[in-house]
Protein backbone atom coordinates (compact mmCIF):
# COMPACT_ATOMS: atom_id res chain seq x y z
CA UNK A 1 0.00 0.00 0.00
CA UNK A 2 2.85 2.42 0.77
CA UNK A 3 4.20 2.03 -2.75
CA UNK A 4 0.78 3.12 -4.05
CA UNK A 5 0.84 6.38 -2.09
CA UNK A 6 4.52 7.27 -2.59
CA UNK A 7 3.79 9.73 -5.44
CA UNK A 8 1.74 11.84 -3.01
CA UNK A 9 4.63 12.80 -0.70
CA UNK A 10 4.90 16.63 -0.86
CA UNK A 11 8.31 16.92 -2.55
CA UNK A 12 7.38 14.22 -5.06
CA UNK A 13 4.02 15.63 -6.11
CA UNK A 14 5.43 19.18 -6.35
CA UNK A 15 8.02 17.99 -8.85
CA UNK A 16 5.39 16.03 -10.77
CA UNK A 17 2.93 18.91 -11.00
CA UNK A 18 5.63 21.34 -12.17
CA UNK A 19 6.57 18.89 -14.89
CA UNK A 20 2.93 18.34 -15.91
CA UNK A 21 1.64 21.95 -16.03
CA UNK A 22 4.24 24.53 -15.00
CA UNK A 23 2.17 27.58 -16.00
CA UNK A 24 -1.10 26.52 -14.34
CA UNK A 25 -2.17 28.48 -11.24
CA UNK A 26 -1.21 26.79 -7.99
CA UNK A 27 -1.72 29.35 -5.22
CA UNK A 28 -3.66 32.56 -4.77
CA UNK A 29 -3.25 34.61 -1.60
CA UNK A 30 -4.67 38.12 -1.57
CA UNK A 31 -3.24 39.92 -4.59
CA UNK A 32 -0.42 37.39 -5.01
CA UNK A 33 -0.61 34.47 -7.39
CA UNK A 34 1.92 31.73 -8.16
CA UNK A 35 2.03 29.26 -11.00
CA UNK A 36 3.50 25.84 -10.27
CA UNK A 37 6.80 26.82 -11.88
CA UNK A 38 7.01 30.14 -10.03
CA UNK A 39 6.23 28.50 -6.72
CA UNK A 40 8.70 25.66 -7.22
CA UNK A 41 11.47 28.19 -7.91
CA UNK A 42 10.75 30.01 -4.66
CA UNK A 43 10.59 26.75 -2.70
CA UNK A 44 13.96 25.73 -4.18
CA UNK A 45 15.45 29.06 -3.09
CA UNK A 46 14.17 28.44 0.45
CA UNK A 47 15.76 24.99 0.37
CA UNK A 48 19.07 26.45 -0.74
CA UNK A 49 18.92 29.16 1.93
CA UNK A 50 18.23 26.55 4.60
CA UNK A 51 21.09 24.39 3.37
CA UNK A 52 23.42 27.41 3.61
CA UNK A 53 22.41 27.66 7.29
CA UNK A 54 23.52 24.06 7.83
CA UNK A 55 20.01 22.61 7.81
CA UNK A 56 19.80 19.05 6.56
CA UNK A 57 17.44 16.06 6.56
CA UNK A 58 15.63 15.66 9.88
CA UNK A 59 16.47 19.16 11.16
CA UNK A 60 13.57 21.30 12.36
CA UNK A 61 12.60 24.63 10.80
CA UNK A 62 9.93 26.64 12.63
CA UNK A 63 7.42 28.98 11.01
CA UNK A 64 5.36 31.55 12.91
CA UNK A 65 2.88 33.68 10.97
CA UNK A 66 -0.64 33.79 9.59
CA UNK A 67 -1.67 31.97 6.42
CA UNK A 68 0.18 33.11 3.34
CA UNK A 69 2.63 32.23 0.57
CA UNK A 70 5.74 32.22 2.81
CA UNK A 71 4.23 29.41 4.87
CA UNK A 72 3.98 27.16 1.81
CA UNK A 73 7.35 28.27 0.42
CA UNK A 74 9.00 27.32 3.71
CA UNK A 75 7.11 24.03 4.00
CA UNK A 76 8.01 22.88 0.49
CA UNK A 77 11.55 24.23 0.85
CA UNK A 78 11.90 21.90 3.83
CA UNK A 79 10.37 19.05 1.81
CA UNK A 80 12.86 19.49 -1.07
CA UNK A 81 15.70 19.36 1.46
CA UNK A 82 14.36 16.65 3.76
CA UNK A 83 14.00 19.01 6.74
CA UNK A 84 10.98 18.93 9.07
CA UNK A 85 8.61 21.89 8.90
CA UNK A 86 7.27 22.99 12.32
CA UNK A 87 4.18 25.19 12.17
CA UNK A 88 3.72 27.26 15.35
CA UNK A 89 0.41 28.72 16.47
CA UNK A 90 0.99 32.46 16.12
CA UNK A 91 -2.00 33.18 18.39
CA UNK A 92 -0.35 31.73 21.48
CA UNK A 93 0.81 33.96 24.32
CA UNK A 94 4.52 34.89 24.23
CA UNK A 95 5.50 32.34 26.87
CA UNK A 96 3.58 29.61 25.05
CA UNK A 97 5.29 30.43 21.75
CA UNK A 98 8.64 30.28 23.52
CA UNK A 99 7.81 26.88 25.01
CA UNK A 100 6.91 25.47 21.58
CA UNK A 101 10.03 26.89 19.93
CA UNK A 102 12.21 25.50 22.73
CA UNK A 103 10.58 22.08 22.46
CA UNK A 104 10.98 21.98 18.68
CA UNK A 105 14.71 22.82 18.79
CA UNK A 106 14.47 24.50 15.40
CA UNK A 107 17.73 25.33 13.60
CA UNK A 108 16.05 28.22 11.75
CA UNK A 109 12.97 30.24 12.74
CA UNK A 110 10.97 32.08 10.08
CA UNK A 111 8.61 34.51 11.79
CA UNK A 112 6.66 37.72 11.65
CA UNK A 113 7.54 39.53 14.90
CA UNK A 114 4.14 41.23 14.84
CA UNK A 115 2.16 37.99 14.65
CA UNK A 116 0.21 37.28 17.83
CA UNK A 117 2.29 36.26 20.80
CA UNK A 118 5.62 36.70 19.04
CA UNK A 119 5.45 40.49 19.28
CA UNK A 120 7.53 42.82 21.40
CA UNK A 121 10.91 42.31 23.04
CA UNK A 122 10.14 38.75 24.08
CA UNK A 123 11.17 37.32 20.71
CA UNK A 124 14.94 37.35 21.43
CA UNK A 125 14.37 35.57 24.75
CA UNK A 126 12.22 32.94 23.08
CA UNK A 127 14.85 32.29 20.45
CA UNK A 128 17.65 32.00 23.01
CA UNK A 129 16.05 28.82 24.35
CA UNK A 130 15.78 27.16 20.93
CA UNK A 131 19.41 27.10 19.87
CA UNK A 132 18.33 28.56 16.52
CA UNK A 133 21.11 29.56 14.16
CA UNK A 134 19.09 32.13 12.23
CA UNK A 135 15.99 34.29 12.61
CA UNK A 136 14.37 35.09 9.27
CA UNK A 137 11.97 38.01 9.55
CA UNK A 138 8.73 38.42 7.61
CA UNK A 139 8.34 41.87 9.14
CA UNK A 140 10.41 44.41 11.10
CA UNK A 141 11.63 43.71 14.62
CA UNK A 142 10.30 46.11 17.27
CA UNK A 143 12.63 49.05 17.77
CA UNK A 144 15.32 48.32 20.32
CA UNK A 145 15.22 44.54 19.95
CA UNK A 146 18.60 42.84 19.89
CA UNK A 147 18.34 39.09 19.25
CA UNK A 148 21.27 36.87 20.21
CA UNK A 149 21.05 35.06 16.86
CA UNK A 150 21.76 36.45 13.37
CA UNK A 151 18.74 38.20 11.85
CA UNK A 152 17.88 38.65 8.17
CA UNK A 153 14.80 39.69 6.24
CA UNK A 154 12.99 36.96 4.30
CA UNK A 155 13.46 38.49 0.85
CA UNK A 156 17.12 39.34 1.50
CA UNK A 157 17.66 35.78 2.76
CA UNK A 158 16.43 34.40 -0.56
CA UNK A 159 17.76 37.05 -2.92
CA UNK A 160 21.04 35.42 -3.98
CA UNK A 161 19.98 31.80 -3.66
CA UNK A 162 19.81 29.72 -6.85
CA UNK A 163 16.43 28.25 -7.71
CA UNK A 164 17.89 24.74 -7.77
CA UNK A 165 16.05 21.81 -6.28
CA UNK A 166 18.49 20.06 -3.91
CA UNK A 167 16.87 16.80 -5.00
CA UNK A 168 16.20 15.07 -1.69
CA UNK A 169 14.20 11.89 -2.34
CA UNK A 170 11.93 11.34 0.67
CA UNK A 171 11.73 7.95 2.33
CA UNK A 172 8.18 7.25 3.41
CA UNK A 173 9.24 6.47 6.98
CA UNK A 174 11.00 9.79 7.55
CA UNK A 175 9.36 12.74 9.37
CA UNK A 176 7.80 15.43 7.18
CA UNK A 177 6.02 17.98 9.36
CA UNK A 178 5.54 18.66 13.06
CA UNK A 179 2.33 20.19 14.38
CA UNK A 180 1.59 21.05 17.97
CA UNK A 181 -1.53 20.00 19.81
CA UNK A 182 -3.79 22.82 20.94
CA UNK A 183 -2.76 22.52 24.57
CA UNK A 184 -6.34 22.82 25.84
CA UNK A 185 -5.57 20.17 28.47
CA UNK A 186 -1.93 20.94 29.19
CA UNK A 187 1.37 21.74 27.50
CA UNK A 188 1.30 21.42 23.69
CA UNK A 189 3.00 18.34 22.28
CA UNK A 190 4.77 18.12 18.94
CA UNK A 191 2.99 15.61 16.71
CA UNK A 192 5.46 14.17 14.18
CA UNK A 193 3.82 13.14 10.92
CA UNK A 194 5.72 11.06 8.40
CA UNK A 195 5.95 11.27 4.64
CA UNK A 196 3.79 8.13 4.56
CA UNK A 197 1.17 9.75 6.80
CA UNK A 198 0.86 12.73 4.46
CA UNK A 199 1.06 10.67 1.28
CA UNK A 200 -1.71 8.33 2.46
CA UNK A 201 -3.91 11.31 3.38
CA UNK A 202 -3.32 12.87 -0.05
CA UNK A 203 -4.15 9.64 -1.85
CA UNK A 204 -7.35 9.40 0.20
CA UNK A 205 -8.31 12.94 -0.84
CA UNK A 206 -8.31 11.76 -4.44
CA UNK A 207 -9.99 8.41 -3.92
CA UNK A 208 -12.64 9.34 -1.36
CA UNK A 209 -13.08 13.12 -1.13
CA UNK A 210 -13.30 13.69 -4.87
CA UNK A 211 -10.43 16.20 -4.93
CA UNK A 212 -9.06 16.42 -8.44
CA UNK A 213 -7.12 18.57 -10.90
CA UNK A 214 -10.04 20.97 -11.51
CA UNK A 215 -10.54 21.56 -7.79
CA UNK A 216 -10.46 25.17 -6.62
CA UNK A 217 -9.93 24.83 -2.91
CA UNK A 218 -10.56 27.55 -0.34
CA UNK A 219 -8.03 27.19 2.49
CA UNK A 220 -9.76 28.88 5.42
CA UNK A 221 -8.31 27.03 8.41
CA UNK A 222 -5.06 28.13 10.08
CA UNK A 223 -2.06 26.35 8.58
CA UNK A 224 -0.64 25.40 11.97
CA UNK A 225 -3.65 23.07 12.28
CA UNK A 226 -3.95 19.75 10.44
CA UNK A 227 -7.34 20.89 9.12
CA UNK A 228 -5.53 23.79 7.45
CA UNK A 229 -2.29 22.36 6.12
CA UNK A 230 -3.72 18.90 5.46
CA UNK A 231 -6.61 20.38 3.51
CA UNK A 232 -4.31 22.70 1.54
CA UNK A 233 -1.99 19.85 0.56
CA UNK A 234 -4.97 17.78 -0.61
CA UNK A 235 -5.78 20.04 -3.55
CA UNK A 236 -2.11 20.65 -4.34
CA UNK A 237 -1.39 16.94 -4.48
CA UNK A 238 -3.96 16.55 -7.28
CA UNK A 239 -2.82 19.59 -9.25
CA UNK A 240 -5.73 21.78 -8.14
CA UNK A 241 -5.69 25.49 -7.32
CA UNK A 242 -5.67 26.73 -3.72
CA UNK A 243 -7.13 30.06 -2.60
CA UNK A 244 -5.58 30.93 0.75
CA UNK A 245 -7.47 33.04 3.29
CA UNK A 246 -5.18 34.92 5.67
CA UNK A 247 -7.85 35.50 8.33
CA UNK A 248 -11.40 34.17 8.46
CA UNK A 249 -14.03 36.77 7.68
CA UNK A 250 -17.44 35.50 6.52
CA UNK A 251 -17.87 38.32 4.02
CA UNK A 252 -14.46 37.63 2.50
CA UNK A 253 -15.23 33.90 2.35
CA UNK A 254 -18.38 34.57 0.33
CA UNK A 255 -16.51 36.99 -1.94
CA UNK A 256 -13.71 34.48 -2.63
CA UNK A 257 -16.17 31.67 -3.38
CA UNK A 258 -17.89 33.87 -5.96
CA UNK A 259 -14.77 35.45 -7.48
CA UNK A 260 -12.67 32.30 -7.84
CA UNK A 261 -15.50 29.80 -8.34
CA UNK A 262 -14.41 27.71 -5.36
CA UNK A 263 -15.44 24.06 -5.66
CA UNK A 264 -14.43 22.62 -2.27
CA UNK A 265 -13.50 23.91 1.16
CA UNK A 266 -13.05 22.71 4.73
CA UNK A 267 -14.34 24.82 7.63
CA UNK A 268 -15.25 24.46 11.28
CA UNK A 269 -18.90 24.71 12.40
CA UNK A 270 -18.25 28.16 13.92
CA UNK A 271 -17.49 29.45 10.42
CA UNK A 272 -20.67 27.90 9.05
CA UNK A 273 -22.65 29.63 11.79
CA UNK A 274 -20.97 32.96 10.94
CA UNK A 275 -21.76 32.49 7.24
CA UNK A 276 -25.42 31.77 7.97
CA UNK A 277 -25.61 34.96 10.04
CA UNK A 278 -23.97 37.16 7.39
CA UNK A 279 -26.32 39.52 5.51
CA UNK A 280 -24.89 38.48 2.11
CA UNK A 281 -25.66 34.79 2.56
CA UNK A 282 -29.12 35.19 1.05
CA UNK A 283 -27.94 36.41 -2.35
CA UNK A 284 -24.37 35.10 -2.56
CA UNK A 285 -23.64 32.97 -5.64
CA UNK A 286 -22.53 29.62 -4.22
CA UNK A 287 -23.31 27.61 -7.35
CA UNK A 288 -19.66 26.63 -7.93
CA UNK A 289 -19.48 24.66 -4.69
CA UNK A 290 -19.47 20.89 -5.08
CA UNK A 291 -18.77 19.89 -1.47
CA UNK A 292 -18.31 21.70 1.82
CA UNK A 293 -16.30 19.59 4.25
CA UNK A 294 -16.65 20.41 7.94
CA UNK A 295 -15.36 19.13 11.27
CA UNK A 296 -12.87 19.77 14.12
CA UNK A 297 -15.67 20.57 16.60
CA UNK A 298 -19.31 19.52 17.16
CA UNK A 299 -22.06 20.95 14.98
CA UNK A 300 -25.68 21.48 15.97
CA UNK A 301 -28.16 19.55 13.84
CA UNK A 302 -30.20 22.72 13.25
CA UNK A 303 -27.14 24.55 11.89
CA UNK A 304 -26.36 21.67 9.55
CA UNK A 305 -29.91 21.51 8.19
CA UNK A 306 -29.91 25.26 7.52
CA UNK A 307 -26.57 24.95 5.71
CA UNK A 308 -27.85 22.15 3.51
CA UNK A 309 -30.84 24.27 2.58
CA UNK A 310 -28.93 27.46 1.80
CA UNK A 311 -25.69 26.25 0.22
CA UNK A 312 -27.31 23.84 -2.20
CA UNK A 313 -24.23 21.59 -2.46
CA UNK A 314 -22.96 18.41 -0.89
CA UNK A 315 -21.80 18.42 2.72
CA UNK A 316 -19.36 15.93 4.24
CA UNK A 317 -18.27 15.72 7.86
CA UNK A 318 -14.69 14.69 8.64
CA UNK A 319 -13.56 13.42 12.03
CA UNK A 320 -9.98 13.02 13.08
CA UNK A 321 -7.17 14.65 15.02
CA UNK A 322 -3.64 15.89 14.57
CA UNK A 323 -2.31 12.52 15.71
CA UNK A 324 -4.18 10.81 12.83
CA UNK A 325 -3.08 13.25 10.11
CA UNK A 326 -6.61 14.59 10.10
CA UNK A 327 -9.64 12.66 8.92
CA UNK A 328 -10.19 9.00 9.74
CA UNK A 329 -13.99 8.95 9.24
CA UNK A 330 -16.35 10.68 6.85
CA UNK A 331 -20.09 11.24 6.83
CA UNK A 332 -20.61 11.26 3.08
CA UNK A 333 -22.89 13.73 1.26
CA UNK A 334 -25.43 11.00 0.57
CA UNK A 335 -25.80 10.46 4.32
CA UNK A 336 -26.93 14.09 4.76
CA UNK A 337 -30.69 13.63 4.28
CA UNK A 338 -32.67 15.68 6.82
CA UNK A 339 -36.04 14.68 5.37
CA UNK A 340 -35.36 10.96 4.94
CA UNK A 341 -35.67 7.96 7.25
CA UNK A 342 -31.97 8.15 8.15
CA UNK A 343 -31.99 11.72 9.44
CA UNK A 344 -30.36 10.46 12.66
CA UNK A 345 -27.11 10.09 10.68
CA UNK A 346 -26.76 13.88 10.78
CA UNK A 347 -25.57 13.32 14.35
CA UNK A 348 -22.93 10.84 13.18
CA UNK A 349 -19.27 11.43 12.32
CA UNK A 350 -19.59 8.85 9.55
CA UNK A 351 -17.80 5.62 8.78
CA UNK A 352 -14.08 4.80 8.72
CA UNK A 353 -12.06 5.77 5.68
CA UNK A 354 -10.36 2.97 3.70
CA UNK A 355 -7.56 1.42 5.72
CA UNK A 356 -8.89 2.74 9.05
CA UNK A 357 -9.88 0.43 11.92
CA UNK A 358 -12.12 1.74 14.70
CA UNK A 359 -13.15 0.22 17.99
CA UNK A 360 -14.85 1.41 21.18
CA UNK A 361 -13.52 0.20 24.52
CA UNK A 362 -14.33 0.64 28.17
CA UNK A 363 -11.88 3.36 29.29
CA UNK A 364 -11.56 1.73 32.71
CA UNK A 365 -10.50 -1.79 31.68
CA UNK A 366 -10.00 -1.72 27.90
CA UNK A 367 -12.84 -4.18 27.31
CA UNK A 368 -14.22 -4.09 23.75
CA UNK A 369 -17.78 -2.71 23.79
CA UNK A 370 -20.62 -3.84 21.53
CA UNK A 371 -22.51 -1.56 19.12
CA UNK A 372 -24.52 1.14 20.85
CA UNK A 373 -22.45 1.32 24.03
CA UNK A 374 -20.42 4.45 24.76
CA UNK A 375 -16.72 4.18 25.50
CA UNK A 376 -13.39 5.52 24.31
CA UNK A 377 -12.86 5.58 20.54
CA UNK A 378 -9.61 3.97 19.42
CA UNK A 379 -8.16 3.74 15.93
CA UNK A 380 -5.42 1.97 13.98
CA UNK A 381 -4.41 3.02 10.47
CA UNK A 382 -1.62 4.25 8.18
CA UNK A 383 -2.62 7.77 9.24
CA UNK A 384 -1.31 7.33 12.81
CA UNK A 385 1.56 9.67 13.72
CA UNK A 386 5.13 8.58 14.29
CA UNK A 387 4.81 9.90 17.84
CA UNK A 388 5.23 12.97 20.01
CA UNK A 389 8.56 14.73 19.51
CA UNK A 390 11.03 13.75 22.25
CA UNK A 391 8.20 12.40 24.43
CA UNK A 392 8.40 8.59 24.37
CA UNK A 393 6.33 8.14 27.53
CA UNK A 394 3.46 10.25 26.22
CA UNK A 395 3.66 8.42 22.89
CA UNK A 396 3.49 5.03 24.62
CA UNK A 397 0.49 6.20 26.67
CA UNK A 398 -1.33 7.19 23.46
CA UNK A 399 -0.38 4.34 21.08
CA UNK A 400 -0.32 0.78 22.40
CA UNK A 401 2.13 -1.92 21.19
CA UNK A 402 -0.45 -3.16 18.67
CA UNK A 403 -0.76 0.28 17.09
CA UNK A 404 -4.12 1.29 18.57
CA UNK A 405 -4.29 5.03 19.23
CA UNK A 406 -6.39 6.34 22.10
CA UNK A 407 -8.34 9.34 20.80
CA UNK A 408 -9.65 10.48 24.18
CA UNK A 409 -13.09 10.84 22.58
CA UNK A 410 -16.20 9.17 23.95
CA UNK A 411 -18.34 7.57 21.27
CA UNK A 412 -20.23 4.54 20.05
CA UNK A 413 -20.52 2.55 16.83
CA UNK A 414 -23.84 1.40 15.42
CA UNK A 415 -24.49 -1.89 13.64
CA UNK A 416 -23.55 -0.36 10.27
CA UNK A 417 -20.23 1.00 11.53
CA UNK A 418 -21.27 4.65 11.81
CA UNK A 419 -19.45 6.49 14.57
CA UNK A 420 -21.45 8.66 16.99
CA UNK A 421 -19.34 10.99 19.11
CA UNK A 422 -20.58 11.99 22.53
CA UNK A 423 -17.78 14.16 23.88
CA UNK A 424 -14.22 14.15 25.08
CA UNK A 425 -13.74 11.55 27.84
CA UNK A 426 -12.28 14.32 30.01
CA UNK A 427 -15.38 16.51 29.49
CA UNK A 428 -17.87 13.84 30.58
CA UNK A 429 -19.91 14.91 33.62
CA UNK A 430 -20.64 12.32 36.30
CA UNK A 431 -23.68 13.49 38.24
CA UNK A 432 -25.06 11.20 40.90
CA UNK A 433 -23.41 8.21 39.22
CA UNK A 434 -24.91 9.00 35.82
CA UNK A 435 -22.72 9.88 32.84
CA UNK A 436 -23.71 13.08 31.03
CA UNK A 437 -22.09 13.93 27.70
CA UNK A 438 -22.13 17.73 27.23
CA UNK A 439 -22.42 17.55 23.43
CA UNK A 440 -25.88 15.99 23.73
CA UNK A 441 -27.11 18.79 25.97
CA UNK A 442 -25.44 21.45 23.82
CA UNK A 443 -27.20 20.13 20.72
CA UNK A 444 -30.56 20.62 22.46
CA UNK A 445 -29.69 24.13 23.62
CA UNK A 446 -28.53 25.16 20.15
CA UNK A 447 -31.94 24.18 18.82
CA UNK A 448 -33.53 27.01 20.82
CA UNK A 449 -34.12 30.09 18.61
CA UNK A 450 -32.83 32.49 21.28
CA UNK A 451 -29.45 30.71 21.68
CA UNK A 452 -26.54 31.77 19.47
CA UNK A 453 -23.90 29.55 21.09
CA UNK A 454 -23.70 27.22 24.07
CA UNK A 455 -21.32 25.10 26.12
CA UNK A 456 -22.09 22.66 28.92
CA UNK A 457 -19.74 21.93 31.82
CA UNK A 458 -19.81 20.10 35.14
CA UNK A 459 -19.62 22.20 38.31
CA UNK A 460 -19.32 21.11 41.98
CA UNK A 461 -22.45 19.96 43.78
CA UNK A 462 -22.59 18.86 47.43
CA UNK A 463 -25.28 16.27 46.78
CA UNK A 464 -24.43 14.87 43.33
CA UNK A 465 -20.69 15.44 43.19
CA UNK A 466 -21.10 17.60 40.11
CA UNK A 467 -24.04 18.97 38.24
CA UNK A 468 -24.72 20.32 34.77
CA UNK A 469 -24.27 24.02 34.00
CA UNK A 470 -25.08 25.65 30.68
CA UNK A 471 -23.04 28.64 29.50
CA UNK A 472 -25.04 30.37 26.79
CA UNK A 473 -24.50 33.21 24.32
CA UNK A 474 -27.96 34.74 23.71
CA UNK A 475 -29.09 35.41 20.16
CA UNK A 476 -29.73 39.03 19.15
CA UNK A 477 -33.05 40.21 20.54
CA UNK A 478 -33.21 37.51 23.23
CA UNK A 479 -35.06 38.42 26.46
CA UNK A 480 -33.15 39.36 29.64
CA UNK A 481 -31.41 36.73 31.75
CA UNK A 482 -34.20 36.43 34.32
CA UNK A 483 -36.54 35.35 31.51
CA UNK A 484 -34.23 33.44 29.20
CA UNK A 485 -32.47 31.25 31.79
CA UNK A 486 -35.64 29.63 33.22
CA UNK A 487 -37.05 29.26 29.69
CA UNK A 488 -33.95 27.33 28.63
CA UNK A 489 -34.11 25.07 31.68
CA UNK A 490 -37.72 24.24 30.87
CA UNK A 491 -36.84 23.70 27.21
CA UNK A 492 -34.20 21.13 28.16
CA UNK A 493 -36.50 19.31 30.59
CA UNK A 494 -38.95 18.73 27.74
CA UNK A 495 -36.28 17.11 25.60
CA UNK A 496 -33.78 15.38 27.89
CA UNK A 497 -33.73 12.94 30.77
CA UNK A 498 -33.86 14.88 34.04
CA UNK A 499 -30.32 13.96 35.11
CA UNK A 500 -28.93 15.38 31.87
CA UNK A 501 -30.64 18.76 32.21
CA UNK A 502 -28.77 21.88 33.30
CA UNK A 503 -29.50 23.00 36.82
CA UNK A 504 -28.25 26.53 36.11
CA UNK A 505 -27.60 28.80 33.13
CA UNK A 506 -24.99 31.53 32.78
CA UNK A 507 -25.35 34.08 29.98
CA UNK A 508 -22.11 35.38 28.45
CA UNK A 509 -21.25 37.58 25.43
CA UNK A 510 -18.98 34.92 23.88
CA UNK A 511 -17.36 31.55 24.56
CA UNK A 512 -13.60 31.10 24.79
CA UNK A 513 -12.39 29.09 21.81
CA UNK A 514 -9.05 27.98 20.42
CA UNK A 515 -8.13 28.85 16.81
CA UNK A 516 -9.87 25.73 15.45
CA UNK A 517 -13.17 26.66 17.06
CA UNK A 518 -13.10 24.25 19.98
CA UNK A 519 -14.55 25.65 23.18
CA UNK A 520 -11.96 25.91 25.97
CA UNK A 521 -14.00 24.14 28.60
CA UNK A 522 -11.06 24.05 30.98
CA UNK A 523 -11.25 27.85 31.05
CA UNK A 524 -15.00 27.75 31.68
CA UNK A 525 -14.70 25.17 34.49
CA UNK A 526 -11.75 26.64 36.32
CA UNK A 527 -13.53 29.35 38.38
CA UNK A 528 -16.02 26.83 39.75
CA UNK A 529 -13.49 24.17 40.76
CA UNK A 530 -11.00 26.29 42.66
CA UNK A 531 -10.68 24.86 46.14
CA UNK A 532 -12.25 21.53 45.13
CA UNK A 533 -10.47 18.21 44.74
CA UNK A 534 -11.43 17.57 41.11
CA UNK A 535 -8.53 18.42 38.81
CA UNK A 536 -9.31 20.97 36.12
CA UNK A 537 -8.28 19.18 32.92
Amino acid sequence: MLEDVAPFAPATFLRQQVEAHPEAPMLLAGDDQRTWAEFASRAAQVAQALRAEGVGPGDRVAFVDRNGLPHFETLFGCALLGAVHVAVNWRLAPGEVGAVLADAQARVVVADPGAGGVGGRLLPDQLAATGARRLVLLGPLPEGSAPDVPVVGYEAWLADRPAEDPGHQPALAEPAIQLYTSGTTGQPKGVVLSQANLATAMATARRVFGIRADTVSLVAMPLFHIGGIGWALAAMSQGGTSVVLRDVDPGVVLDLVERHRVTETFVVPAVLMALLAHPRIQDADLSSLRTVFYGASPIAEDVLVRCLDRFGCGFAQLYGMTETTGAITMLAPEDHDPSGPRRHLLRSAGRPLPGVELRVVDPADGRLLPPGQVGEVQTRSPFTMLGYFRKPEETAATIDPEGWLRTGDAGSLDEEGYLFLHDRIKDMIVSGGENVYPAEVENVLLGHPQVADAAVIGVPDDRWGETVKAVVVPAPGAPPADELAPALLAYCRERLAHYKCPTSVDLVPSLPRNPTGKVLKRVLREPYWQGHERRIR
